[in-house]
């Protein structure tokens, strides 16, 4: 039985004022990167389903001028396209009715020497939107990777104001993208792997004020917490649940950073993200919990207090950061219709909690061979309620340091990085992009040293072994019950953000390049065209004059593609992921393009008619 969707745009009172809430209700535009606050990534917009998506061509091409990985998408508002680029973080404004003719162009000038301390290639994942206010313009707004967020005249291109949200010389930088609601925008920080603080920061739209800062680790004032009201899995978190997981004063260079994606219930004026791993790689330096890295938070929008808080991996012993997207969806589960957050971790499970309360429903792998842990506890009556289950054998705390661990599933990558999945309220599934990736892990004593790298492990890594020899699956997921309902192995990681569509399609994209259309219900493929660069970056679609256009980036690069990307090629390069996709370079090179592709003579209705979501 299929349910309804969550309507989180369509909200009356909590959103009466919120003009992008407004721009939101038509799907004709993408507002933002994630297409909506719940973070489902999808369409209503049919007019290019299940019959003839398999004639779809390129529409135009736009080259983006930058070499390095092109994550995130453009923005459509409009006439308009907006378009990033990774370092020096380039925003293009694209004029829709000219095949992409530029309307006007932003380089920022930022010191080269971030470039070093940025972890994992120099990536960004998109620019936001916001509508004009009063006086106030529409703005763009861009997160540099050098930590400047600079508002940008939409119509112009000239800058508003700007303000500095980290110091890179300490390893703090920008990749996030970030999420606006109403008079905010709420920007995160990335870094983990030089010991930074991980953090999430509200500013006000106005003029760039800060409204309030929350951190991650540390004491509770400074985290936004609650002892009494702030709840894990339905309890108080209690006076001091940061400070008391630390040995001394290591949470102030304990990670935690806060570089993915961003959701937003207006019923519950709740905002919901993800923290990173703890600082150091090597866990013998760091004994205990390390809260609240690895998290899940739910913070009041206005005023940044967390409502509760859930921490997937206690003591991370393997980089599983926790900082994947969490979408919000009114699903079935265990013959209840509830109020759901599903979150696909890097550590190999994928949880379904009660996004109000925090309550967890549902943790379950989502890739048979995860095998670090054997299962999340469900009983509420047991003192491991919500605990992974280690495996001694692949645990490298237990193994101790100086020693290889080998055979962990997943590798640090985890079963999913950033690249986020999508939601279909036709169907009830969740389209999941996988690494089907294992690891060897050798953790070694580390010094902290302020911007310079505080990792403390090296990493090997290669296929799952006893499968099918590639090292990805695009997978359809039941997160009601936990089960997959069908598989798509891949040769390479799938890095690209899905897209599901009410045409009953969803799209994907490569690493060797090519963006891939299969059916939602079954997962035959339908189409398939090869890009000039690989694909890391996430699917969008809007429509104009009637046509619906289908839109990516390709640019091979991020964690998976970094050794083509910056050109390395020791095997335990890229925190071992130069060895582990060593044979990329066979199916693709360097590019930064934007392709646009749509159907010729459109046929099916209009782009709302007959879909379930409003």
């Amino acid at each position: 039985m299929l349910l309804a969707p969550i309507l989180l745009l369509t909200n009356g009172g909590a959103l009466a004022n919120d003009a992008l809430a407004e721009l939101g209700k038509d799907p004709k535009n993408w507002v933002m990167q994630s297409g909506d606050y719940a973070n489902q990534r999808y369409s209503p917009i049919k007019n290019i389903n299940k019959d003839n998506v398999g004639d779809m061509q390129v529409a135009w091409s736009f080259s983006t001028g930058v070499l390095r990985g092109h994550e995130g998408g453009p923005l459509v508002i409009g006439d308009t396209m907006y378009v990033h680029t990774p370092f020096p973080n380039i925003v293009y404004a694209l004029d829709l009715a000219e095949d992409g003719a530029i309307k006007w162009k932003y380089e920022p000038r930022q010191d080269a020497n971030v470039i070093p301390v940025m972890c994992c290639d120099t990536v960004n994942r998109g620019v936001a939107y916001a509508p004009a206010e009063g006086d106030r313009p529409a703005l763009i707004i861009l997160h540099q990777a050098d930590t400047s967020v600079v508002a940008l005249n939409a119509e112009s291109g000239e800058q508003v104001w700007s303000v500095k949200n980290g110091d890179a010389s300490k390893g703090e930088t920008g990749t996030a993208a970030p999420l606006i609601v109403r008079d905010k925008v709420y920007i995160g920080i990335s870094g983990g792997e030089f010991g930074v603080r991980g953090s999430l920061t509200a500013y006000n739209l106005k003029d760039g004020s800060q409204a309030w800062r929350a951190y991650s680790t540390g004491p509770d004032a400074e985290m936004l917490f609650d002892p009494e009201k702030t709840t894990e899995l339905g309890k108080p978190v209690g006076k001091d649940s940061s400070l008391k997981t630390w040995e001394g004063e290591q949470w102030k260079i304990g990670g935690g950073t806060t570089w993915g994606w961003f959701s937003y219930d207006p019923e519950t004026n709740l905002v919901y993200y993800g923290s990173g791993n703890p600082s150091t790689w090597n866990p013998s330096q760091r004994p205990g919990d390390n809260k609240w890295s690895m998290t899940i938070f739910a913070r009041d929008a206005d005023t940044g207090m967390a409502k509760w808080v859930y921490q997937m991996t206690p003591h991370d012993e393997w980089d599983f950061d926790g900082v994947n997207e969490m979408i919000l969806a009114d699903i079935d589960v265990g013959g209840q219709q509830r109020k759901a957050l599903v979150h696909f971790d890097r550590n190999g499970f994928a949880y379904t909690l009660d996004r109000e309360t925090g309550e967890l429903l549902v943790a379950k792998k989502y890739d048979p061979v995860v095998n670090w842990a054997t299962e999340v506890v469900m009983d509420k009556n047991s003192d491991q309620y919500g605990r992974p289950q280690v495996v001694e054998q692949y645990s490298t705390a237990a193994n101790g340091e100086d020693v290889n661990t080998t055979g962990i599933c997943p590798a640090a990558l985890g079963t999913k990085d950033q690249q986020p999945a999508s939601y279909s309220p036709d169907t009830g599934l969740f389209y999941v992009p996988t690494n089907h990736v294992c690891m060897d892990y050798e953790p070694f004593r580390v010094a902290y040293t302020a911007g310079q790298p505080y990792v403390g492990a090296t990493l090997s890594m290669y296929p799952a072994p006893n499968s099918h020899g590639g090292m990805g699956n695009f997978i359809a997921w039941d997160a009601g019950t936990g089960e997959i309902k069908w598989t798509i192995p891949e040769k390479f990681s799938v890095w690209s953000g899905a897209l599901a569509t009410a045409g009953g399609v969803v799209f994907y994209g490569t690493l060797e390049g090519y963006l891939k259309a299969v059916d939602a219900d079954t997962g035959k493929e339908l189409y398939s065209f090869k890009t000039p660069s690989g694909i890391i970056g996430n699917v969008t679609t809007y429509e104009r004059d009637g046509q619906q256009y289908i839109a990516i980036l390709s640019g091979i690069g991020g964690w998976a593609g970094i050794g083509l990307a910056a050109g390395l090629t020791d095997s335990n390069d890229g925190l071992g992921a130069v060895g582990g996709y060593a044979s990329l370079s066979r199916y693709t090179a360097l590019g930064g393009q934007l392709t646009v592709f749509t159907v010729p003579d459109q046929t099916a209705s209009s782009a709302t008619e007959g879909s379930t979501a409003n």
